[in-house]
């Protein structure tokens, strides 16, 4: 594997989490009002 590669891994799960814990946030908000 090369690094661009891996660097692009790791670029893409944190853009995965990020939007996961976005949403998960957003889906918090919502359900306490």
């Amino acid at each position: 594997m090369t690094t661009s590669a891996v660097v692009m891994m790791v670029f893409a799960m944190i853009l995965m989490w990020g939007g996961a814990a976005i949403c998960i946030g957003i889906a918090t908000k919502n359900r306490d009002k």
